[in-house]
């Protein structure tokens, strides 16, 4: 029985070839675009699950109300990981770590700026998954000026993973002894260092200031405690600790409190300061999910459209077959083996294509997916409920539809055909385009929004500006910027690690007088710069002047941005203010010489917040403005100059308007992949409503013929063929637009600038839709259209 119905399945699937291809093309187009981004959530809601204990893990967090500013940050203060493992029955273990971006390694005869480096405490081991291939995990950590370095690391620097008892010199000639090698850290981990460094020779690891905020604490919970219960804890915690500050920072109506998230939670749910990675965002995979779903029910709608479009052409065999002795289950058997065996050949094909295309897949999502054994392990098993859910669903309503005609009826003609014969259908065409228009809104409101972003005007001029990094590694940093002065093309240089695009912050509190009250104070970033810093930023003064070496007061004063201005109730007359910074445990007075206008230093999903600038000498990096034409040949220039001073220190810069494009890597890489989508679920909808409209040509035939017959021009053909599905469109549009609109409007609200939905982004996605549907229509209309009505009426 099987093995008949399969055979008349593919007999029938052959007879219909042109059909058939489209099917199978349009399904495979909708399932491997649905595997494509499976493997993009599946990978996204995988990170740090490798932990063995990763359900038991939770990171502190410090949420702070300070000086008219509201902040969340992942560190907390040094003490806090030592109080919590021995006071609290609930923890098993705590680790800290700190990470320093700043750490240069010697390699060969140069130091090596290394992005990757952490210092860790010994504990590291007992609660992460960070399996050694060599050393003891229980005490490679234990030891002052010790290591552990991952093995590819071991491989770049010694072409070797036995090295355990080398050295690693850093560029304060220190040596730490490699004590440990580590299997590389998986992709799906929130943090990956090359280099674990000992804690226990930072002096601020045994620092019991509890107002200081730098080290990132992972609790490791006891086996069935409620970490809940431990969170309560905390503020009384802190409320100990800090004593009156405690109390004062409350009754001022600020306040201090920490909370604690779950590690599997924190690549996609936490977008706090001071995270070990770049995070993503749960929003990102809600979204891809629908759109996989969205673009999986299309390819469904087409096989159900197109099969119930052909039940004219079946009808007869329906028939036949009753008249035979075929029992209903047996002609819906048949039907849905054809839907089965459709689905199969279109997932083989959908397998194929996502491992053709998964390379430019990673390329276009920033991701490193791989399909190993253990992929086909979930993917196989998945791929078969998918076949056979997919397989039903799109075959059911054509194989209860078709099974239900009755043989007397369908002999004599009587059954409805044509596009006006199916209501359902309809529906089906009107969600599928509504989808369709959804998503090719959608595209284009984040495009508008990352245009919005790029050309913004940001408050500083971040185009052809070079930044040489780590420039205090130079013994005198003030004659390498004086040297590339003196290079032709450059306008200006500015030495201070503080940069607008940069991730260097100094969060601190400035006080309206010199009590240290929380009422009087102002919750600032404190950026340390020189005199041609605002020059070469390209940044505006809204009153006063900005730092200058002829005025040998300005070591006492400050430059202030719009919003400090704002937030301190300065008014119109900021020049002058006096301000109070604690210093060696006295307040330090500066006057306010200047506002700068306020200028993005952090996201656009961010509000600007104050920024007060000193005159104090910060060698973390040379900013150089230029109007070089040739940047390679400039930059040769430049790193001329620094090997002169320095040879043995490696070079390394970047480009300002190129750091700024990679904090908006996700959205741009959003973009593409939305774009991807939607042109794909586009597609797939033009092929359903090309053979749609070829079924309605062929079932109108006849039609066409008497009309050309009695002098109907072809332009009044193809405008009655296509005025059907024009009108199923502009309602997909009416239900699509506010949805959309809704959908948009709540994404756009995750960023403090951004630009309204114009009403020509909807107008131009309606028009689209109106276009790319006439075309697809037009197509099979005007061949329909300038047939030989001979050749459809000669029968009669």
């Amino acid at each position: 029985m099987l093995k008949n119905f399969i055979k008349t399945a593919f007999r029938s699937l052959l007879k219909n070839k042109e059909f058939t291809l489209i099917n199978i093309l349009g399904l495979a187009l909708g399932l491997a675009t649905c595997l494509l981004i499976v493997f993009y959530v599946v990978d996204e809601l995988s990170y740090d699950r490798f932990n063995t204990k990763a359900d038991r893990i939770y990171r502190v967090n410090m949420d702070l109300k300070y000086g008219g500013n509201v902040s969340s940050f992942a560190i907390t203060p040094p003490p806090l990981a030592a109080t919590l493992a021995n006071n609290f029955p609930e923890v098993e273990k705590c680790v800290r770590l700190i990470h320093d971006a700043g750490v240069r390694i010697k390699k060969g005869d140069q130091f090596i700026q290394e992005e990757k480096v952490v210092y860790a405490d010994s504990q590291l081991f007992d609660v992460f998954t960070l399996p050694l291939i060599a050393g003891d995990a229980k005490t490679a950590l234990s030891a002052p000026n010790t290591t552990v370095i991952t093995e590819s690391t071991a491989k770049r620097y010694f072409n070797s993973t036995d090295v355990v008892g080398k050295t690693l010199t850093l560029s304060n000639n220190t040596n730490y002894t490699i004590t440990g090698v580590m299997r590389d850290i998986p992709n799906q981990s929130h943090f990956n260092f090359d280099f674990f460094l000992s804690l226990a020779a930072r002096a601020d690891a045994k620092n019991n200031d509890w107002n200081n905020f730098s080290y990132t604490t992972y609790i490791l919970f006891k086996p069935g405690v409620d970490p809940k219960k431990l969170e309560a804890k905390l503020p009384p915690l802190m409320k100990k600790q800090l004593g009156a500050n405690y109390d004062q920072l409350e009754k001022s109506g600020n306040y201090f409190h920490l909370n604690i998230t779950p590690l599997t939670d924190i690549h996609l749910k936490s977008n706090r300061q001071y995270e070990l990675g770049v995070n993503s965002s749960i929003t990102y995979v809600y979204i891809f999910s629908a759109i996989a779903l969205f673009v999986l029910l299309i390819a469904c709608i087409n096989f159900m459209n197109m099969s119930t479009a052909r039940s004219a052409n079946r009808a007869r065999e329906v028939g036949v077959r009753k008249v035979l002795g075929s029992s209903r289950s047996y002609l819906i058997a048949q039907f849905l083996s054809e839907s089965l065996l459709v689905t199969i050949g279109a997932a083989i094909i959908a397998i194929l294509a996502a491992w053709a295309l998964l390379p430019l897949f990673n390329q276009m999502a920033g991701k490193q997916l791989v399909i190993t054994t253990q992929t086909f392990m979930w993917l196989l098993p998945s791929l078969l409920v998918v076949i056979i859910v997919v397989g039903v669903l799109a075959g059911s309503y054509p194989a209860f539809y078709l099974s239900a005609f009755q043989p007397i009826s369908v002999l004599k003609g009587k059954v409805a055909t044509g596009f006006k014969g199916g209501m359902f259908r309809n529906i089906l065409v009107i969600f599928q385009f509504a989808i369709s228009i959804f998503l090719i809104i959608g595209t284009l409101v984040i495009y508008n929004q990352l245009t919005y972003i790029q050309h913004k005007d940001l408050g500083f001029n971040r185009n052809q500006v070079l930044v040489v990094k780590n420039v205090d590694v130079l013994q005198n940093a003030q004659t390498f910027k004086q040297e590339v002065l003196q290079i032709a093309g450059v306008k200006n240089a500015s030495l201070s690690g503080f940069l607008p695009t940069g991730v260097i912050r100094q969060p601190d509190a400035v006080f309206n007088n010199k009590i240290a009250n929380p009422k009087n104070a102002l919750f600032t970033e404190i950026w340390p710069i020189d005199e041609n810093y605002l020059n070469t930023m390209g940044m505006g003064i809204a009153k006063g002047r900005g730092f200058s070496n002829q005025f040998a007061t300005d070591s006492a004063a400050i430059v202030i941005n719009e919003t400090a201005a704002r937030m301190l109730g300065y008014g119109n007359s900021p020049l002058d203010k006096k301000l109070y910074r604690p210093n060696g445990g006295v307040m330090k007075e500066f006057h306010v010489i200047g506002v700068v206008k306020d200028f993005n230093f952090s996201s656009l999903r961010d509000n600007i917040t104050p920024v007060v600038m000193l005159l104090s000498e910060d060698k973390g990096a040379l900013s150089i403005k230029t109007n070089a034409k040739n940047m390679a040949a400039f930059v040769a220039q430049v790193e001329h100059k620094w090997n002169s001073i320095s040879p043995n220190q490696h070079f390394e810069y970047s480009f300002m308007d190129q750091d700024f494009n990679a904090t908006y890597r996700t959205e741009q890489r959003t973009g593409t992949l939305f774009l991807s989508f939607t042109t794909l679920a586009v597609i797939i909808a033009c092929l359903g409503l090309f053979s749609l409209a070829a079924y309605a040509a062929e079932q109108r035939n006849k039609e066409i013929g008497i009309r050309k017959v009695l002098g109907a021009s072809a332009s009044a053909i193809v405008t009655m063929l296509s005025k059907d599905f024009i009108k199923l469109v502009l309602i997909s549009f009416a239900i699509a637009a506010p949805l959309a609109w809704l959908s948009m409007h709540q994404w756009l609200q995750g960023f403090a600038y951004r630009q309204n939905i114009q009403w020509w982004v909807i107008a131009l996605s309606g028009l689209g839709a109106l276009v790319i549907a006439f075309i697809t229509i037009s197509a099979q209309s005007f061949k329909a259209a300038m047939s030989n009505p001979v050749d459809s009426l000669k029968n009669e």
